[in-house]
């Protein structure tokens, strides 16, 4: 998407797009890491398997927006029972995806915080059982569902947000390991951004990136 409209073939000025702590193969984001740390690389099937349900995408979508919560606090924003959190919570850890919070070992209950520096992969296709291959599927269409309406989103509220909505469409004629690059470049500088709401500056606000290529036929 972009402020001005499609553009012609060709890098674009104004580039910005849409993010969170939301893993996935072929990585795409949110990546939550530190800009100075070592970033952690998760591409096991049954890890990611434990992304592909509703209420933990929500789940890990809060603790990036609103920062480290136990499960009675996210029963509470989320609408949920607190067992059902904390079976939802145990599969996220197992999966390696969040973590106690070290500063809150004498609380009574468990604070968790999404794990930082993660680098999300999916494996690829032809590494991936049926079984395992349905579950990525999954969990495509569930970040597609978001992802309309992010768009709809876009295009309805641009001229009200006051310049937070940024947005950007190019075209260019790149080979595979060019794109290859290109992606990995766009982790870098997400990773160079990353920042969680601990750490953010009064002005800051949780904004949703976005990006993705596809070749015209």
């Amino acid at each position: 998407m972009s402020d001005e409209g499609e553009p012609e073939p060709g890098p674009e000025a104004d580039a910005g797009t849409e993010t969170g702590v939301e893993p996935d193969g072929e990585p795409d984001g949110e990546p939550d890491g530190e800009p100075d740390g070592e970033r952690r690389t998760i591409s096991d099937p049954a890890a990611l398997k434990a992304l592909a349900h509703p209420l933990r995408l929500k789940i890990l979508r809060h603790l990036a927006v609103s920062g480290p919560a136990t499960s009675t606090t996210l029963a509470a924003a989320l609408g949920e029972n607190t067992g059902t959190l904390s079976y939802h919570l145990r599969r996220l850890e197992r999966g390696g995806f969040i973590e106690d919070v070290p500063e809150r070992p004498n609380s009574r209950e468990r604070w968790w915080r999404a794990v930082r520096g993660l680098d999300v992969r999916r494996p690829a296709q032809d590494e991936m059982t049926d079984g395992e291959r349905a579950v990525a599927g999954a969990l495509d269409r569930m970040r597609l569902d978001e992802d309309i309406e992010l768009a709809r989103r876009f295009t309805e509220e641009q001229d009200e947000s006051d310049g937070w909505m940024r947005g950007s469409r190019s075209l260019s004629h790149l080979t595979k390991e060019e794109v290859t690059a290109f992606h990995d470049a766009y982790l870098d500088l997400l990773n160079r951004f990353a920042r969680g709401p601990e750490d953010a500056p009064p002005d800051a606000r949780p904004v949703l990136l976005r990006w993705f290529a596809l070749p015209t036929e």
